[in-house]
Parts: C-alpha cells; sequence; structure tokens
C-alpha cells in the first residue's frame, strides 16, 4: 500500500512536471491544475488545427449551450455530448472559480440577480472557461511559426490514447 502511494505521488509529479512544459499558458489560468490541463490537452489532440474555433472545442468537450426554449421560456441546457472528461474538467475549473476567485462569484451573484440558477450559472461558466482555454491551448500547441519546427532533441507525451500536445524539447 505504501508503495503503490508512494507511486502515484512520483508520478503525479512527473504529470505535473510534462503537463507544466507542454501546456504553460493554460496551466498559468485560474483554478486549472496540470490534471485538468492534461485532460484538455488529450481532448484537444495532437492536431489542434482540427478545431476551426472555440465554439467546436465547447462541442468537443460537451460544454456548448442547446436551446430547449418553449413559447414562454428562452432557455438553454447542457450538452450531453462530447468528451465527459474534459466536461469533467471544465466543471471543476467552474465550481473552483465560484468558491476562489472574486470575479466569478461577482459574476454568479449578478446572474443570480437575474433570475439564472446555479445550474445556468455553472452552464455559462463552463463555455466562458472552454473559450479562455481553447485560447490558451492553441497558444500552447501551435507553433508562433509553423513553417519552423522547434529546435533541439523532442520527446512526444503519449497516454493510452496515443501521442498529445506537441513535442516537448528535452
Amino acid at each position: 500500500m505504501i508503495d503503490l502511494e508512494a507511486e502515484i505521488e512520483r508520478l503525479g509529479r512527473q504529470l505535473k512536471q510534462l503537463v507544466a512544459i507542454a501546456a504553460p499558458a493554460t496551466t498559468s489560468r485560474v483554478a486549472v491544475s496540470s490534471g485538468h490541463a492534461g485532460t484538455l490537452l488529450v481532448t484537444a489532440g495532437q492536431n489542434i488545427q482540427r478545431l476551426r474555433s472555440e465554439a467546436s472545442f465547447a462541442a468537443l468537450c460537451g460544454a456548448s449551450p442547446l436551446p430547449v426554449s418553449t413559447g414562454r421560456t428562452d432557455r438553454h441546457r447542457l450538452n450531453y455530448g462530447g468528451d465527459r472528461d474534459a466536461n469533467r474538467a471544465l466543471h471543476m475549473i467552474a465550481v473552483c472559480r465560484l468558491r476562489y476567485c472574486k470575479r466569478t462569484r461577482a459574476y454568479a451573484e449578478r446572474r443570480t440577480a437575474e433570475g439564472k440558477t446555479k445550474t445556468e450559472i455553472i452552464r455559462c461558466l463552463k463555455r466562458y472557461i472552454a473559450r479562455e482555454l481553447y485560447h490558451a491551448l492553441l497558444a500552447d500547441l501551435v507553433p508562433a511559426h509553423p513553417s519552423q519546427p522547434r529546435p533541439g532533441p523532442i520527446k512526444s507525451i503519449t497516454c493510452g490514447a496515443g501521442p498529445i500536445g506537441h513535442a516537448i524539447r528535452t
């Protein structure tokens, strides 16, 4: 049992180091841990250019709003499609921001005063966070000059599904 805990801690440190190298702009965002960033790196995949916009990334994460309006109400619900792990990461980031970020708490109070429920507020926050992290992931994964490869020896980050992110200089 102690050996397993030591191995988990060692692997957690390695993951944190790898994700910090692969996605520094993403991990610098409020309430984005290395675990959340790693999940979003896996979701975005190695070829982030296939995501045409922040809306397509939000749909891939299951954070795009779906209208469920009737004749008398105008509302949206959570998208049940997309990558559930990425959706969970966005949800946990939203919950952490609601607890620790003053701007997010002020936003939630304002939306509550407008009559929104907590579920609707979290849905809106997840969409906002997906938009913010899409641009951070673009900054991390797309080289500044695509025609110029990164210098130095490289090592790929791999997971069970294959390589993720971009090549990392060692």
